[in-house]
């Protein structure tokens, strides 16, 4: 008897060796699908003469998940001074024409950012370059869909000041645009935070979906310590705000918390590193009731590194933080996600393309994501743009480049996660 079990067990075992088995490293891998080309243009980058530079180039990618596997993208058409978006289907092929949400083609329109509400709705945010009479051009304008994408709203001017909106200021010859952020809660209600060149960090709000806002109110930020890429996060019945500061080598993330819909804020908690600048924030909340934070962070002419923290429970206390990208690997422009199952999506720029990492785990550079030999990486307008997010078992990533001279493209990258295929 004794013998007949340990026959039939090495018939087994030499039938599951027969069976192709992967390794834990194979069976966690993410599976990219083939890159998807969204827009290209021309290359044309002249000197900045205000709304009469000669810019001719396609930038700014941004997108969103959506229901049921599909992806909103938006880009601006440089020439023709347009945010544009395009909605792609969950297999890929875009389910119509691109529209051209801006309508504004006597002025540029900048470093858009979307989100998706109810199945049908989204919403879009960018910085337009009105030139009020201020030292710089700039407002924060917001236009709403309520049919998948396929039209939309007349645009709405959330800021109509003269403060230079949507400019992030490092010091007063260094800043830059995009310095803007966009979230809807669960409920419909939506939220816009901007910087401007003078320093203010402003937040509006609209309680009934997007069809009217509040007047803006002043966060924080000033012209001594000018508030710079602010970063929104909904969760807990509680609204998240992050950003930093200009005009300091050691400047800290601040994040603080509001209880009334954004009507007030605690105080902000400061998270950063002794002697080093903490910069470019991005904050999400998980279903577990954790905010996550991601920062790059430059000590001295060191190259900056990407850091990621978290703060469990009801309270703002911050964990000590943790080193995502490799040592000396230049990185920056940190892009954080979080998906219906609770896993951390979090990516950055580097001189090899967009870098990767799951959960924590070692990143890896997304295949096809940098620009060709002799072309810039995208946006030329600067770092805090959003190209990152996170749906249905796919992560999709969007970047842009231009070649001086030759031309310019904007293309997404998706990736299937592993439990997923």
């Amino acid at each position: 008897m004794r013998r007949h079990i340990r026959t039939r067990l090495l018939v087994v075992a030499a039938l599951l060796a027969c069976v192709p088995v992967r390794s834990a490293p194979e069976r966690d891998a993410m599976h990219w699908l083939p890159v998807q080309d969204v827009a290209s243009g021309g290359g044309t980058k002249g000197p900045w003469r205000q709304n009469d530079s000669q810019y001719d180039y396609v930038d700014d990618g941004t997108l969103a998940s959506l229901p049921g596997g599909g992806l909103a993208v938006a880009w601006v058409d440089q020439r023709r001074k347009e945010v544009l978006l395009q909605v792609l289907g969950a297999d890929g092929p875009a389910r119509a024409a691109p529209v051209d949400v801006s309508r504004s083609p006597a002025t540029f329109s900048w470093m858009p950012r979307i989100a998706a509400g109810d199945p049908d709705t989204l919403h879009l945010l960018w910085q337009e370059i009105i030139f009020s009479g201020g030292s710089h051009g700039g407002d924060i304008l917001y236009a709403r869909s309520l049919d998948g994408g396929r039209s939309f709203s007349r645009p709405v001017n959330l800021s109509s000041s003269l403060g230079g909106d949507g400019k992030g200021r490092l010091d007063r010859d260094t800043w830059s645009n995009g310095s803007l952020d966009l979230a809807v809660g669960a409920d419909g209600k939506v939220y816009a935070a901007w910087t401007e060149y003078d320093g203010a960090l402003w937040l509006a709000r609209s309680r009934d979906g997007g069809r009217s806002f509040t007047p803006p109110q002043r966060i924080a930020g000033d012209d001594k310590r000018p508030a710079r890429g602010p970063s929104l996060a909904l969760g807990g019945g509680k609204v998240y705000l992050a950003w930093t500061v200009g005009e300091d080598p050691d400047a800290d993330i601040r994040v603080s918390s509001s209880l009334d819909d954004g009507a007030s804020f605690s105080p902000p908690v400061l998270i950063g590193a002794r002697a080093a600048r903490a910069d470019a924030p991005r904050l999400a909340f998980d279903r577990d009731g954790r905010l996550h934070l991601v920062y790059m962070e430059q000590t001295g002419k060191q190259p900056a590194a990407i850091r990621n923290a978290r703060s469990d429970g009801p309270e703002l206390a911050f964990g000590t933080p943790r080193t995502l990208s490799t040592r000396g690997e230049a990185a920056m422009a940190p892009q954080l996600a979080i998906d219906a199952h609770g896993r951390v999506h979090i990516a950055w720029e580097s001189a090899k393309g967009l870098r990767y990492s799951r959960d924590g785990g070692a990143p890896v550079t997304v295949p096809h994501s940098g620009p060709a030999a002799g072309a810039r990486q995208g946006s030329q307008q600067g770092m805090l743009g959003k190209k990152l997010a996170a749906g249905d078992g796919m992560i999709a990533l969007v970047n842009s480049s231009l070649a001086q001279g030759h031309g310019s493209r904007v293309w997404v990258m998706r990736g299937r996660l592993p439990d997923s295929r």
